[in-house]
């Protein structure tokens, strides 16, 4: 008996005969499909946010009317050389940063916070600040995408508070190699170089290439601290979506 078993089992199926396979099988054969596609999804997520493009929302208004609060963008890092992750190694950079390119970086005080600002000056370049005017190598800038919020312009003068002197007026310097100096377009009410100092090029991520989605909401909302003032704001988003995402901003390029 136990040989007509065996030998049942080990012959071939006869065309059109239908073959009982163990429930078990199929449901281990579906399972372990099922793992590979979400394996492959994984990778590529992970192998795109990590060399092709990542996604970041903008919470301050430091580069108003440029880039609004609660822009959110896709930035391209292959040009410029992506991190291999969990290492210090990078591929070489395809793109050289010039002045006038809007970049976003990890800010040097804290590498965990992401910031967007405009290159002002390179390498070998020197940068001053008189008057919130722009002087690189001497020569005044043309920028006709700065916004100044403030009406009053202060001198450098010792009885003027630190904060204001040296946002209006900054002493010049030359950018060494490896870093370069960055501004924000709301000049009066950003947080930038004047105040930190240089941005090296290693902190470099990318550069914004366009808006997926912009979401009408004010600074503190976006920085919501805790987990309360965090749901509290996604419970608003739901209920505003509609009337306030700004659809006329979506898929703006930069």
């Amino acid at each position: 008996m136990e040989d007509s078993i065996q030998e049942a089992a080990e012959t071939p199926a006869a065309p059109g005969e239908v073959v009982a396979v163990p429930p078990s099988a199929t449901w281990k054969r579906v399972l372990w499909e099922n793992v590979k596609s979400l394996l492959f999804v994984l990778i590529a997520v992970f192998f795109i946010r990590s060399f092709v493009i990542e996604a970041t929302v903008v919470p301050t208004g430091s580069m108003e009317r440029t880039i609004l609060i609660g822009d959110h963008l896709f930035l391209s890092k292959l040009l410029y050389g992506p991190r291999i992750p969990f290492t210090d190694l990078r591929f070489p950079a395809l793109k050289s940063i010039h002045r006038g390119d809007i970049v976003a970086f990890r800010f040097p005080l804290d590498p965990s916070l992401t910031y967007v600002k405009r290159v002002i000056a390179v390498p070998g370049e020197t940068v001053q600040i008189r008057r919130k005017q722009v002087f690189v190598d001497g020569v005044r800038l043309d920028e006709p995408y700065v916004v100044h919020s403030d009406s009053q312009t202060y001198g450098d003068h010792d009885f003027i508070p630190a904060d204001l002197r040296l946002r209006d007026n900054m002493a010049s310097i030359t950018i060494p190699p490896g870093y370069f100096f960055a501004l924000g377009d709301n000049r009066d009410l950003s947080y930038d170089s004047r105040f930190w100092g240089l941005v090296p090029l290693d902190n470099i991520v990318g550069e914004p290439l366009f808006v997926f989605w912009s979401y009408d909401a004010p600074t503190q909302a976006w920085l919501s601290p805790g987990v309360e003032g965090k749901l509290k704001f996604y419970s608003s988003v739901l209920l505003h979506f509609f009337d306030r995402t700004r659809w006329n901003r979506t898929g703006k390029l930069f």
